[in-house]
């Protein structure tokens, strides 16, 4: 039944001009998505309190709650079409009235981390896409079939939102931002193993793949207790996001998992400057797949003390200085990371080699990531200790992976069952840390075994070296020109 709703809602965006793209259908369905949620979620706490004799104060007032403007219902539950608005009265309701009243919550929200805060944060990102009520009309009226109240029911729909989370990656332009295969993240976090009562945390969070797959980890624990349980709720998985969209869907990726008020702040992460990060805004794990490729203002590159216009390695600065000593990061980079020869790759590897102990090395074969032909690795390390040996592993799938081949669990299993051990075999190998370069810090091994050398380059990356070099030099005749 979800499924075919979520396909009936598509088929209606589709006949609206402002929604062209996957993007946009997740968008405009995660908004009334949420609504809906929302209205649940208050019929539950009003039932809640009515049985202890309480009465339960509603976050919405009566014309904005889903049953009044959405749904109104007659005497047999079912849709009152003579109380429904449609056609322009529905459309111009939300474009005039709800939106502005829900924006308005930031307003009034005691804090950052309450729902309200994030229903004001929602409603002023995004805006209503669907330029006719009757379109929008028929479009609440398969949303509110939607049911998920229960937790089978919520596991269901987030099921069917990371479908479509997927889908935005594969169509490709910048939905793949949002996507990380969730078959990786999950060896990711094997390995990392995170514990009940930790911070965990993702600062480029997308949309917030790390940590729904964290928290369905740590939910599977035999005899969880009610503590642990408002833990796992409240004080365990934190993230930023700077894109309104990723932002939203990240919201509502965590609601559908389960997760009533996610602790996602909308920021750019790389604003802040790492001088002022202070013992009580350090965490015990990150877990994340920063952009690269992307290119920081040099305002912003100030807040670093290795500056590059690289977001990925000014992320990996942030990760590095905001873990505690003996906390565990699992980050993906592109690979040429390993290797590149300019200034700040250097400096930035010898950082991570001499602040934290650099244990292992996944090296993803292309194709890993749908929609980016980079080849990425993923650096797991634990702060406080010097690296004294790095464990490499080369995933080879044995066959090409791609959007009709992606990535599975199956393939990752040697790698989670190995790197336990560290042992070495055709696919894996140890490099003593005292063998390193020490002018360089190169990390590009070949593997002993044979086999791809682990940073093989494509034209693309080292036209981006270049490119990097050049902006390098720039920057340095630029410097001395002002001294001249």
């Amino acid at each position: 039944m979800f499924e075919q709703a979520f396909k009936n809602i598509d088929d209606v965006l589709r006949k609206e001009s402002g929604c062209t793209t996957e993007l946009d259908y997740t968008e405009q369905t995660s908004w009334l998505l949420f609504l809906k949620y929302l209205d649940g979620l208050e019929q539950d706490k009003a039932d809640e309190a009515a049985l202890e004799g309480k009465k339960y104060t509603f976050i919405l007032d009566p014309p904005y709650r889903w049953e009044a403007w959405a749904a109104p219902k007659g005497k047999d539950g079912l849709i009152d079409h003579n109380r429904a608005q449609t056609g322009d009265d529905l459309r111009d309701f939300v474009n005039e009235k709800l939106f502005p009243y829900l924006h308005g919550f930031k307003q009034k929200a005691i804090g950052p981390n309450t729902i309200e805060y994030k229903i004001g944060e929602i409603f002023g990102e995004i805006k209503n896409k669907i330029s006719s009520g009757y379109n929008l009309r028929e479009i609440i009226d398969h949303i509110d079939e939607l049911r998920f109240r229960s937790q089978t029911e919520k596991h269901e729909l987030s099921h069917l939102y990371e479908a479509k989370i997927k889908n935005m990656g594969n169509a490709g332009r910048n939905g793949g931002e949002y996507y990380t295969p969730r078959p990786l993240i999950r060896a990711m976090i094997q390995v990392v193993k995170p514990k009940i009562g930790e911070r965990i945390y993702d600062g480029a969070v997308g949309s917030a793949g790390f940590l729904c797959e964290a928290f369905e980890y740590l939910r599977a624990k035999r005899g969880l207790t009610t503590k642990e349980a408002k833990t796992l709720q409240e004080k365990t998985f934190y993230g930023k996001e700077k894109k309104s969209l990723a932002y939203v869907i990240a919201i509502m990726n965590m609601i559908l998992h389960g997760i009533e008020a996610p602790n996602i702040v909308h920021t750019n992460t790389l604003t802040e400057n790492l001088a002022d990060i202070q013992e009580k805004d350090r965490v015990d794990v990150v877990l994340a797949n920063p952009p690269f490729g992307g290119k920081e203002r040099k305002e912003v590159q100030q807040n670093f003390p290795i500056r590059t216009g690289e977001t990925a390695f000014l992320f990996l600065q942030h990760f590095i200085k905001i873990l505690k000593a003996g906390g565990r990061g699992g980050v993906v980079i592109k690979n040429t990371f390993l290797s590149n020869t300019d200034n700040a790759s250097v400096s930035l590897r010898k950082l991570l080699l001499e602040s934290c102990n650099l244990y292992a090395v996944l090296d993803c074969p292309g194709g890993t990531f749908q929609g980016a032909g980079v080849k990425t690795v993923v650096l797991f390390f634990e702060k406080g200790a010097p690296t004294r040996k790095v464990w490499f592993y080369q995933l080879d799938p044995g066959r090409n992976l791609g959007k009709t081949n992606p990535l599975n669990d199956a393939d990752l299993a040697e790698f989670i069952e190995l790197q336990a051990t560290c042992a070495d075999s055709p696919k894996s190998w140890s490099v003593e840390a005292t063998t390193i370069d020490q002018s360089t810090f190169d990390l590009s091994v070949k593997n002993p075994h044979g086999g791809e050398e682990v940073t093989h380059r494509s034209p693309e990356e080292i036209m981006d070296e270049i490119a990097a070099l050049d902006a390098e030099s720039a920057e340095v005749l630029q410097t001395i020109r002002g001294l001249i």
